[in-house]
């Protein structure tokens, strides 16, 4: 992950050292005409193709990493893919102009030796110093979209970390609640066994009763035996 990152970063260099060098070139071609000119814009459209490429690697290595990390990178490459075009757009306007400051160069006398000079040799470094500060002004922009987004995902991260416990506390709960029914269970059940142990014995000792009372009767009324009637005296007389 760290190797496809540094790759990344590598190329994002490639492409803003091309990025400043067409647009060094693209200022050069609004100021020279005939073959320079024509070799110029020559050169503008094949570095133009080259820095479309970087940004194809650029784009296929931001999509291999994870993406909480490809998501700031693509937004980057999105920009870059916008700089690129104004980039053709810029070449497509200068390349339908004359050379704009030829008759007033001539006028002075430079000609077609201007950027030889040392005034344009410090027109030119005017260009590309204020190109590499817009590279710069977007790198620190992705860079503070991608702190961000980092911000973000650690956010995430405590907010799933605390909806795990509150889960885990949830099923220890559950857990909980299943043993105390279960606890019920035992007792309920329990309960019920002594109370048919209950019942049985109330019956048992309701039959014992009645049978008691049965042989008393039996013993009382049946078989004890009916006394003999005693005889009446004789009448005296």
């Amino acid at each position: 992950m760290d190797d496809q990152r540094a790759l990344f970063n590598q190329y994002e260099n490639d492409y803003c050292n091309k990025s400043t060098d067409i647009s060094r070139k693209i200022d050069a071609v609004a100021n020279v005409s005939g073959d320079t000119r024509r070799r110029l814009t020559a050169e503008v459209e094949f570095d133009i193709k080259e820095a479309d490429q970087v940004i194809k690697r650029m784009e296929m290595e931001a999509r291999s990493l994870a993406p909480d990390q490809s998501r700031s990178l693509l937004i980057k490459i999105k920009e870059y893919k916008a700089d690129l075009q104004s980039l053709k757009d810029e070449l497509k306007k200068v390349s339908k102009t004359v050379g704009k400051g030829d008759a007033a160069r001539a006028e002075l006398g430079l000609g077609q030796d201007y950027f030889s000079s040392t005034a344009g040799q410090r027109e030119r470094m005017l260009t590309a110093t204020e190109r590499l500060n817009k590279a710069g002004n977007r790198l620190q922009q992705g860079r503070h979209q991608l702190l961000e987004t980092e911000e973000l995902g650690v956010t995430i991260l405590e907010d799933l970390s605390r909806q795990r416990e509150t889960i885990i506390r949830s099923r220890d709960t559950l857990h909980g609640a299943d043993d105390g029914i279960s606890k019920a269970r035992r007792i309920l059940g329990t309960m019920s066994r002594r109370v048919l142990t209950n019942k049985m014995v109330m019956i048992c000792i309701a039959l014992v009763i009645l049978l008691a009372i049965i042989l008393i009767v039996y013993y009382k009324f049946i078989r004890e035996p009916t006394p003999a009637p005693h005889p009446h005296p004789a009448p005296v007389g």
